[in-house]
């Protein structure tokens, strides 16, 4: 397959990308072209990157929960793995992504742009956990914009794998906010703090709020590092919180018992075994 370099015209392109996945991903216009919309898309994914890169240094696997088009697995192969050549040739990613049509199209597509060390895997994050096609241990574990629960089988799916760095930005959190509409005429009653999520929006804003808290005390009872920062601007979504997670192997020895203190102060008990296993 012939390279397309990047045009001398559009200093903002990396050298070494393909124009054809930037035109693909509509970065670049069909006639390979950044507008103002597109170079700001392009920002943006140079601003993931920049997370992520360092993580990349030693990992020889990733796998991309909720891969979706794998548009995260592709800028990562064009920009980090596929400039690993000879004895240094290294890194396989792996998109997990349940719609069978997706799949069978990042997989087209990575074998017109000769990314051969990538594939695509049409099944659940539960049965990636056991899956014979990958690897007993992963080195990095994405999940970005994985709704509801698909975040939490992702990072069970990374504490199975001993993951070195997992890196999540959570989508739309229901299960704890229906936990607590559930039960708030119980709670009102229980205690003073139940006026924070009495209102319906205060309900799915706190709880919200606490998944994220939550999945960062269970990451740091197995021995997580964390840190919490934004990620500003992508995708233009208000689900932007980024959580990076790098395995440090001394657990937080609190990290448990503050989760279960969590749960019993806003009555949501019975979500235990999801955040303090």
């Amino acid at each position: 397959m012939k390279k397309q370099n990047a045009p001398a015209d559009i200093p903002e392109i990396r050298p070494g990308q393909s124009i054809e996945l930037l035109k693909e991903l509509h970065i670049l216009t069909r006639d390979g072209k950044l507008n103002q919309d597109t170079r700001r898309k392009l920002k943006q994914v140079y601003h993931l990157y920049q997370f992520i890169e360092p993580l990349l240094a030693e990992a020889n696997s990733l796998a991309d929960h909720g891969a979706g088009k794998s548009y995260l697995g592709f800028i990562l192969y064009d920009l980090f793995f596929k400039q690993q050549q000879g004895e240094e040739k290294r890194g396989h990613i792996y998109g997990i992504e349940t719609r069978k049509e997706l799949v069978e199209k990042s997989r087209e597509l990575a074998d017109r742009l000769g990314f051969e060390r990538m594939s695509f895997l049409d099944i659940t994050v539960e049965e990636s956990t056991h899956s014979t096609t990958l690897p007993e241990r992963i080195d990095v574990v994405t999940a970005l914009h994985a709704c509801n629960t698909a975040t939490d089988d992702a990072i069970r799916f990374a504490l199975t794998k001993s993951a070195r760095h997992i890196v999540l930005v959570p989508c739309c959190q229901a299960e704890v906010a229906a936990t607590m509409r559930a039960r708030k005429n119980e709670s009102l009653g229980k205690t003073p703090l139940s006026e924070l999520w009495r209102h319906p929006i205060h309900t799915r804003e706190l709880g919200s709020h606490l998944t994220n808290v939550l999945r960062c005390l269970l990451l740091e009872s197995h021995g997580y590092d964390v840190t919490v920062t934004e990620l500003v601007g992508w995708e233009h979504s208000m689900k932007n919180e980024l959580i990076i997670a790098s395995l440090r192997g001394k657990p937080r020895k609190n990290a448990r018992e503050r989760a279960e203190a969590i749960l019993r102060e806003f009555n949501i008990e019975e979500l235990a075994p999801r955040f303090t296993y």
